[in-house]
């Protein structure tokens, strides 16, 4: 097959100022080697992964109070343990050679304008938290679970937390308590930090009472803090400084969760050194952050990429935060807010760019976005459509980087690498240190076809453990049950020759038609290609012969789903995908139920519609939408 088109390609002065470029070079003078491009870093970074992450170490200039006694204990996964004996701090790193006036980060929400803070202000700020959860009785190893939005209070939280070793936990106080309560209670906090309430869409929500509830929901909390954001206040907390206590490699950083769709969400502990490692990597040479650089995501603390932008603040560049309705009034909002803040490198979702790009949104209408140097796109697979989208509104310059990853590392393992081209609808190539793999379901690594994704080898941030699981059962069966010793993370990936990666959709949701296996991310391809349509879910239910494929379309406001518009989505997906594909039933949906995160219930719908009730397969509380459910569940109780 035929490579697609290249939408960006790197400038040759791009390529020459580049970190990895630097970090490359700095190899082979230091190591005696001769990796001549990224395809042959990739490779050593893999094969010689002791090597490899130590060089991290190196040429970040890792500060360890304590020495490592080695890099790896076993290669083995599940089991293996990174940098023994080292001792050291994540928010000392992030705060080391900085100068107070200089700008830490930017922040906007619908309740605050534009502002900024400054290094010596988070600093003072860190300290100030860290002071009173010392007051609370709060302990290394402790956790401090966090119901705040995504404000630089959050930030300096966080940072506050970790000085001191305590374990981190957020939550977006858009979480119902139940899911909140889901979450925390595994954990069993000392500290409760919480806000008053939020303003999203232009309506302001108290959560005085979901503070309350979940006060008396978790026995273990000795006290709670408030920020009082909604009413327009602030932290009153005395001024202290901030000290950084030296911790093991592996002490615990932070608690994230999977998206509990069904059951409790897992509780994914990550290590202070591994989370370290893994964002000095991935931000400073995938990502290419520098100084003058201002980073932005769309995020909510409830997602890992709040965690991930987070780590920006390891780099010489600054963040950028924004609190609110993505959407409110309009598509445009986070445009502005990229002229207003000058932002270089602008992160967001597959669907918000889908978004905006079926609405016609010009994202340089009327707005200086000349500091815009790059757009990250991550959540599900972005089609091909959007990366000419982003080329055409944005300008060919600009370099558009697909990433995928998961919560279960908290970073990407496929995407942006700044000196290589990017091909339409493909991820530019597996991360370093990541042994990447698409393999058969007997096991055997594919080129030029789908398979499972899996990782091979293993990474310093994966899970330390997962909490309350105190044999490992339930690590070793979310990850390794379906190849031992390697790690299935759900998702098809096909790796073309060219070392590049296609992400085609949850391997549990794949629509396996008469032995002919399609990824939904094709599906929807096609089927958004339509100006009509607006959203879209397919599933294919098992019946007693077979099964059956329904597809849910959204339809633009005013358009009705006719035997006119019925059959040229028969007419797409027959050509586009394959004939098998086309579904048998095509119905119109209100809307398509999705995570906080993003994500499309796929497999939650496919068992509403199997029968299953809805309190056993999603947990409402972990929804953008909860009452999208009921129309599914409404439908699969209709006779017939």
């Amino acid at each position: 097959m035929s490579a697609p088109p290249v939408v960006w390609t790197p400038s040759p002065e791009r390529v020459a100022s580049a970190t990895l470029t630097r970090y490359r070079e700095w190899l082979n003078e230091t190591r005696g080697l001769a990796l001549e491009d990224y395809p042959a870093l990739w490779q050593w970074s893999v094969d010689e992964l002791e090597d490899f992450w130590a060089s991290i170490w190196e040429f970040f200039a890792v500060k360890a109070s304590e020495p490592y006694d080695r890099i790896l204990t076993t290669r083995e996964m599940p089991g293996a343990g990174w940098f023994p004996g080292a001792r050291l701090s994540y928010a000392e790193h992030v705060f080391r050679g900085r100068a107070n006036e200089d700008v830490a980060i930017r922040h906007a929400s619908e309740l605050r304008p534009l502002g900024e803070w400054t290094w010596g202000e988070l600093r003072a700020r860190a300290g100030s938290v860290a002071a009173a959860l010392r007051e609370a009785g709060v302990e290394p190893g402790d956790r401090v679970a966090a119901y705040l939005p995504n404000v630089p209070e959050t930030v300096a939280a966080f940072l506050g937390c970790a000085s001191i070793g305590a374990i981190w936990s957020s939550c977006a106080p858009e979480f119902g308590v139940r899911s909140v309560v889901d979450r925390f209670a595994q954990i069993e906090p000392k500290v409760l930090l919480a806000v008053d309430g939020y303003r999203y869409g232009g309506r302001d929500f108290d959560r005085s009472d979901a503070v309350a509830a979940l006060q008396r929901e978790l026995p273990t909390l000795r006290q709670t803090f408030v920020v009082p954001y909604l009413a327009g206040g602030d932290w009153d907390l005395p001024p202290a400084g901030l000290e950084f206590a030296q911790l093991p490699f592996d002490h615990p950083l932070w608690v994230l969760y999977s998206s509990g769709t069904t059951g409790l969400p897992k509780a994914i502990v990550h290590g202070q050194g591994g989370i370290l490692l893994e964002h000095l990597k991935k931000l400073r040479l995938h990502l290419d952050a520098r100084a003058g650089d201002r980073l932005f995501w769309f995020t909510t603390t409830g997602w890992m990429m709040w965690n991930f932008l987070v780590g920006g603040l390891l780099s010489d560049a600054s963040i950028v935060l924004f609190d609110g309705n993505p959407a409110h009034p309009d598509l445009a909002t986070l445009w502005d807010l990229a002229d207003a803040a000058g932002i270089t490198s602008f992160g967001t979702s597959a669907g918000y760019i889908a978004a905006c790009q079926k609405e016609n949104v010009e994202p340089r209408a009327g707005r200086d976005l000349s500091r815009l140097d790059s757009v990250g796109s991550t959540g599900s697979p972005l089609s091909p459509e959007a990366f000419d989208w982003v080329r055409e509104r944005l300008g060919e310059d600009v370099w558009l980087f697909s990433t995928s990853g998961g919560t279960d590392v908290c970073t990407a393992f496929v995407g942006g690498v700044p000196t290589l081209p990017v091909y339409r609808g493909e991820l530019q190539a597996r991360a370093l240190g990541a042994k990447v793999e698409a393999w058969s379901e007997d096991g055997r690594p594919l080129v030029g076809e789908v398979g499972e994704l899996v990782i091979t080898e293993p990474m310093p941030s994966m899970p330390l453990y997962l909490w309350g699981d105190e044999d490992g059962s339930r690590y070793r069966e979310s990850y390794f049950s379906t190849f031992p010793g390697v790690w299935r993370h759900g998702d098809w990936i096909e790796i073309t020759e060219r070392g590049t990666a296609i992400i085609t959709g949850r391997s549990d949701a794949t629509i396996n038609r008469g032995g002919v296996r399609m990824g939904t991310s094709e599906l929807y391809r096609s089927v958004l290609a339509l100006d009509e349509i607006l959203d879209a879910l397919v599933v294919d239910v098992p019946e007693q012969e077979g099964s059956r494929m329904t597809l849910f379309v959204v339809l633009r406001e005013g358009t009705v789903l006719d035997d006119r518009l019925e059959a040229e989505i028969r007419c797409r997906i027959r050509e586009d995908c394959s004939p098998r594909h086309v579904p048998d039933t095509v119905l119109a949906a209100p809307e398509i139920p999705r995570t906080l995160s993003g994500k499309i219930l796929e497999v939650p719908i496919k068992r509403i519609l199997m029968g299953a009730p809805v309190q056993e397969v999603a947990s409402r509380d972990s929804l953008a939408n909860p009452d999208a459910l009921d129309w599914f569940a409404e439908l699969n109780a209709e006779p017939g």
